[in-house]
């Protein structure tokens, strides 16, 4: 609560002091704290320090309580008192840039707009706040998917801020461009959402250029590579790449390491243009630990993935003590996602059902969340009502994901999803063959992603297979095998294997069925992968049994059984949780209550 040039009366400093001593007790006094400032105003002050005490209460109330009708009362006060104060940047600038934050919270994002464009028209002989407020305006327009006037915003900043001679933060605006403001970093860059691929190389290859040359603050220099690097890795995860981007995932892992051991340098930089922190290390640290956990749930390393989730909360719940910005918030929900499929996929329905619910209570908490995560959220419901069996609620969910979404990769990942419930139900023909013409792996396939595209194949095999057409499915499958081994898709793989070794076993191939089922097993075990264990575990029951391998058969069935058993009993406690209610939300904001379930739902008695 700095008071600047002016030479304040000794009333201002008093009331001044005793509101700071407030502020930062332990625990902070912010009643005691809001009463001093407020008395300020008893004294008529002149302009300068009405508009700074207006900013400081509008400033307090905004970080330390719920008022925020009261916040934005004073904060719009600062903003109009400070305009015709000469020199006064740092109150003006200030004030319109929290006021604008608290409008975008408040969603009266039209009130926002028009605040920041004249901030920045006023702002150009300052050229930190001219750049914070141009970052500030680009970020407004990405949570309205308006890429374009954000990506051009970003130009306007990359070019102001090699006039003034700052090649860091010209390396923070182009970097920024490969971004999008879901959570500031996101996993999807601006120009791939724009399908602007021909853009992508040459931003990266300049980006990196200027990461290299730049010399200055050794933590500036190397937060600048953890943004290039995870810029590229997420690249490379959207495309589906999960063996390609180890050696960049390594080098950001590495690169965090380095960070963590370097001390902030306290000497400010000369050139005000480059005060700036992408982000802070502690917030770094995390999406780090998020990328890895991105990673290791598309490989299928489903307990390193665990392992980086715990991490990464753990160190979010401290985090979240200190500091109350939604990106924290955005972080934790989408390491949620993340975790709740690795949950799925190794049997723990109930854990998964209940991270669920608690994305819909960070949700509830803002209404920005939300809107991010609406789609993401009715995907996660749509694969927990296939794992519990509830299929018309599956399609009910992914039907409502994909009203939601306009994302590209989301949107194919839904529709294969949405494929594998209509094949299960056997009587969807027309929705199916419609659904599956979209994402055609063999020609015009939606997106650039190795992954999805490889799932794809798998689909055709899968629906081959329940046709009855088994040299088709082989041929399909083996383009799946072939894709997920080029780049370690470990549970595409384990799928492939196995359902190539049910074709071979219908076929009555027994020993080519057994070299296709004893991998699927290993590799199932190894993720874990629950129903690919209970799947290989049936058919090798049933192949050691057509070969005469009674003690082998015997084996398989005992291990059968432990799986079936596991599988249900965790299938009975999700569905007497409350939260299985969240299967019929289709519409609206998540509910904020659950009534307790009165019996098996319909899913269990079919399972039984």
């Amino acid at each position: 609560m700095a008071t600047g040039g002016e030479s304040p009366e000794p009333w201002y400093l008093a009331l001044l002091g005793f509101a700071e001593h407030f502020r930062t007790s332990s625990p902070p006094k912010i009643r005691l704290c809001v009463h001093c400032l407020q008395a300020v105003f008893q004294f008529k002050p002149p302009p300068r320090i009405e508009a700074r005490t207006h900013l400081q209460l509008g400033s307090v109330l905004y970080h330390h309580t719920k008022n925020t009708e009261l916040a934005r009362s004073h904060l719009e006060k600062a903003w109009y008192i400070s305009q015709p104060v000469a020199q006064f940047e740092d109150v003006k600038f200030e004030a319109a840039s929290l006021l604008s934050e608290l409008y975008c919270q408040q969603n009266l994002v039209d009130s926002a707009k028009p605040l920041l464009r004249k901030a920045i028209q006023i702002s150009q002989q300052t050229p930190y706040w001219h750049c914070r407020l141009l970052f500030q305006l680009a970020q407004l327009h990405t949570l309205e998917k308006d890429l374009v006037s954000a990506c051009d915003l970003l130009g306007v900043g990359a070019e102001y801020a090699r006039v003034v001679g700052s090649e860091y933060t010209r390396a923070l605006f182009l970097l920024s461009k490969g971004m999008v403001s879901g959570f500031p970093p996101s996993e999807i860059s601006l120009l791939l959402m724009e399908r602007k691929l021909q853009e992508v190389h040459p931003l990266l290859t300049l980006c990196g250029q200027i990461v290299e040359n730049w010399q200055g603050n050794p933590i500036q220099k190397e937060s600048l590579r953890v943004f290039f690097l995870v810029l590229q890795v997420t690249h490379y995860l959207d495309a589906g790449q999960v063996k390609s981007v180890k050696p960049c995932l390594k080098q950001l892992q590495q690169c965090i390491q380095t960070i963590s051991t370097l001390h902030d340098d306290e000497i400010l930089p000369s050139n005000p243009a480059d005060l700036f922190h992408w982000l802070p290390k502690e917030h770094m640290c995390v999406l780090v630990y998020l990328v890895t956990v991105m990673h290791s749930m598309q490989a299928g390393y489903l307990e390193k993935a665990q392992k980086y989730t715990d991490k990464a909360l753990m160190q979010l719940e401290k985090l979240k003590m200190l500091d109350s910005s939604p990106i924290l918030s955005s972080f934790q929900v989408i390491l949620l996602e993340h975790i709740i499929m690795c949950r799925l996929v190794t049997g723990h329905k109930a854990t998964a059902l209940q991270e669920i619910s608690q994305i819909c209570q960070l949700c509830q908490q803002s209404p920005r969340l939300f809107s991010n995560h609406a789609a993401q959220l009715h995907t996660l419901l749509g694969l927990y009502c296939i794992s519990v069996n509830c299929m018309d609620n599956a399609e009910a969910q992914f039907t409502t994901a994909l009203r939601l979404t306009t994302h590209q990769e989301l949107w194919t990942f839904i529709v294969t999803n949405l494929a594998s419930v209509y094949i299960r139900e056997g009587n969807r023909h027309q929705e199916l063959y419609s659904l599956l013409e979209r994402i055609n792996p063999d020609h015009n396939f939606p997106v650039s992603s190795h992954c999805l595209r490889a799932a794809a194949f798998y689909i055709r095999g899968l629906l081959s297979f329940f046709q009855g057409r088994y040299n088709e499915a082989k041929r399909f499958l083996r383009e799946t095998l072939k894709m997920s081994n080029a780049e370690d898709l470990n549970r595409l793989t384990a799928c492939s294997l196995v359902l190539l070794g049910h074709i071979f076993y219908v076929l009555g191939n027994h020993r080519e069925s057994n070299n296709m089922v004893v991998p699927a097993m290993q590799l199932a075990s190894k993720i874990p992968d629950m129903s690919v264990q209970l799947w290989s575990s049936a058919l090798l029951k049933d192949l050691n049994k057509a070969c005469g391998n009674t003690i082998d058969a015997h084996e398989a069935a005992q291990m059968h059984q432990n799986f079936s058993q596991q599988l249900l009993q965790d299938h009975i406690a999700a569905c007497s949780l409350p939260e299985h209610n969240l299967i019929s939300w289709t519409d609206g904001p998540p509910p904020g209550q659950f009534q307790a379930q009165n019996g098996p739902t319909t899913s269990l008695a079919s399972l039984l």
